[in-house]
């Protein structure tokens, strides 16, 4: 089911009411500069118009309702309620340059079911429509805050979510959210058609694909998407997404002590990424620490830092390029894989 968003309905509204085409723009300028969060404060728009977006959309530009905010030094983790009584959440990462990044949601729960990850013990309950996920952005932009950069990794998997196009017009829209493709990154555990259409309809947008072990056979057991479509399928479509895009793909690598964190499994993850043409040096790895929640299994603990260090030699001796992820928000269960839209 495809819904249209505000923003194509305000589009209609104004067509209906046979307005010029400036309103748009006066009502995002409202919206987007001015922060208004009610129709009814947008007093440059005739009384009509606001009376008839009031009864089409309701009386606030924000259809989230933010239920609980949690904080602490750079993370602030926000919980939404959702149509139909569900949660999500979204988290802001505040960087010691002043950057404000952002980690959203794009489904109400995951069925994917990762072994290691927090959502995916919820299941599935429903895809987010382009607004809910736009809209945890737009909270914060109403509260004043700078959208500086946007990850696609907060609950669910984006690329099986069919609103996360529509999603990305509506951000990158000059008229509305207005932000450069390059500052946006979609994370996935490797939904083939999904990258395809990326690659296609956003070339320039970021691609994050969910590594987690080199070895299928491991993989499987960890990502039961790896039984669908298999790593080497993976590997050779964001080849593909490179050689059409000329732009770098990012490999991530949650650490999980003494289960994929050998030097076995650092050799095996530069043996992949080697020899792979041309372009082979626009593979770059990320290395997540693992983080622990109440509802993934406790056999899973972070690598010790020695180990972490060797895996990192390992990899760059080999001439990957590789990045330690900075842990943020694992006191407030915001971190990586943490995410699990509960009150508590």
């Amino acid at each position: 089911m495809k819904s249209t968003s505000k923003y194509e309905m305000i589009q209609h509204i104004l067509i209906e009411l046979k307005q010029p085409a400036y309103r748009f723009q006066q009502i995002m300028d409202a919206i987007f500069k001015q922060r208004m969060d009610e129709y009814d404060r947008m007093t440059m728009l005739p009384k009509g118009i606001r009376n008839e977006l009031i009864k089409s959309l309701g009386e606030r530009v924000l259809n989230l309702t933010p239920v609980m905010q949690k904080t602490s030094s750079q993370v602030n983790k926000v919980l939404f309620s959702i149509h139909g009584g569900e949660h999500i959440e979204a988290v802001q990462l505040s960087y010691e340059r002043g950057w404000k990044s952002y980690c959203i949601s794009s489904q109400c729960g995951c069925g994917y079911g990762c072994r290691f990850c927090a959502t995916g013990t919820i299941g599935l309950k429903r895809n987010l429509t382009a607004d809910e996920i736009t809209d945890q952005l737009l909270y914060f932009h109403l509260n004043g805050q700078a959208l500086d950069s946007v990850s696609f990794m907060g609950m669910g998997e984006a690329l099986a979510n069919p609103n996360l196009f529509d999603t990305l017009k509506i951000l990158t829209d000059p008229r509305i959210f207005g932000l450069g493709h390059r500052r946006i990154t979609v994370s996935t555990i490797g939904i083939l058609p999904g990258i395809d259409r990326l690659t296609k309809e956003f070339p320039q947008v970021n691609l994050t694909f969910s590594l987690h072990s080199p070895f299928d056979e491991q993989r499987s057991a960890l990502m039961p998407i790896n039984n669908r479509f298999p790593l080497h399928d993976v590997l050779n479509k964001l080849d593909e997404h490179i050689r059409h895009t000329g732009r770098k793909v990012y490999i991530a690598y949650i650490l999980l002590r003494g289960e994929n964190d050998s030097n076995e499994h650092a050799e095996a993850i530069a043996a992949l990424l080697k020899q792979r043409g041309p372009w082979e040096h626009l593979y770059h790895v990320n290395l997540i620490p693992y983080n622990s929640t109440d509802v993934t299994p406790e056999s899973y603990r972070q690598s010790d830092k020695d180990r972490v260090h060797k895996f990192v030699g390992i990899l760059q001796s080999k001439g990957i390029k590789v990045t330690v992820r900075t842990q943020f928000g694992t006191d407030i269960d915001a971190a990586c894989g943490q995410l699990y839209g509960h009150n508590k």
